[in-house]
């Protein structure tokens, strides 16, 4: 047999590409999901663009979600992220947002999935998922223009990673006018997760007073159970009964809002361009007053941390953009 000095080497052999995050659609193309490689989920309704579910690598689930909410587009869900634009509760002083309903019709309003776009990595766990849904004034429906007859454009995106889940909208003013608005990312937290995730099967009983929000330290707040007082925030800021106050961080955006579980930060929000932050939680006789609030002791469960540009109005000239986001991570 003659021997070949010169004997072909096997054909290097083409590094597969990373996982990539998956992203489908289900319920008659009324929901969007997407899974990064890594086991982290997200799931949005087009009705409301609202987030309904993000769950991390554990599958342990991070927001609270009514078990009665309305996830067929018949109301706004209770729950997860609903998107509050163009006004904040109600404003009847206000004229051009005083015939909208309750937080305005954005969280009400089918959106568009604009589609998706993942990160460049160098392996899964820094892979990244973003999403984006579009409202404007062309697909609004007739009743809610004649409420609102502003022309504008939303686009609003959902970001997944390993670490945090990321929320951010963009507003441009279409029109020839000036507009007036108000925003606010509507996020329920879901708390006494870390019994859950031990196997507790008493964590529904565990009171919400051990939870404490931090980063709020010597802020100015608008105490809504309390006549709408204007206050100010001594020390970390603990859940004992009804709470619903709008904060304005005195630290700004940047600085983290933190919610502590037993003294261990559960959750970080870091916000951009998003002045007010909405601290609420309804307690045991507004929880057993809505409807769409199951379990009537879910209140124990969560903790609203909504980062939003609401004790004012932000004016929009024509041509500009209004840019805000939120980060929240566990």
């Amino acid at each position: 047999m003659v021997d070949r000095r010169n004997k072909p080497m096997a054909l290097a052999t083409t590094p597969g590409l990373p996982p990539q995050p998956q992203v489908n659609f289900s319920h008659a193309n009324s929901r969007v999901t997407a899974v990064l490689p890594t086991g982290e989920s997200v799931v949005i309704l087009l009705y409301g663009a609202t987030v309904i579910s993000w769950k991390n690598c554990f599958g342990l689930e991070r927001l609270w979600l009514s078990d009665a909410a309305k996830l067929d587009g018949s109301k706004a869900v209770r729950g997860g992220i609903p998107l509050v634009f163009p006004v904040f509760g109600t404003a009847p002083d206000h004229a051009a947002t005083s015939k909208l309903p309750q937080h305005g019709f954005a969280r009400n309003s089918r959106w568009e999935f604009l589609g998706k776009s993942s990160s460049e990595s160098a392996g899964p766990s820094d892979t990244s998922v973003k999403l984006d849904f579009g409202l404007s004034s062309n697909t609004l429906e007739d009743s809610v223009k004649s409420l609102w007859p502003y022309n504008f454009s939303i686009i609003y995106s959902v970001t997944l990673s390993p670490e945090s889940l990321s929320t951010s909208i963009v507003i441009t003013n279409d029109g020839a006018e000036p507009i007036d608005f108000q925003v606010l990312m509507h996020t329920y937290l879901r708390v006494n997760s870390s019994a859950e995730e031990n196997g507790e099967t008493n964590a529904r009983q565990q009171d919400i007073s051990q939870i404490q929000v931090t980063g709020l330290e010597g802020s100015e707040y608008v105490d809504k159970v309390d006549a709408a007082k204007t206050k100010s925030q001594s020390g970390a800021v603990t859940i004992t009964g009804e709470t619903d106050r709008v904060y304005t961080p005195a630290k700004g955006p940047s600085h983290a809002v933190a919610v502590a579980e037993e003294g261990e930060a559960v959750f970080t929000v870091v916000r951009d361009n998003l002045k007010d932050v909405v601290v609420w939680n309804p307690w045991t006789d507004k929880a057993a007053g809505m409807g769409d609030f199951e379990p009537k002791d879910g209140f124990k469960n969560m903790i609203c941390i909504e980062a939003g540009s609401v004790r004012d109005w932000v004016n929009l000239d024509p041509g500009d953009a209004f840019e805000g986001a939120q980060t929240i991570s566990d």
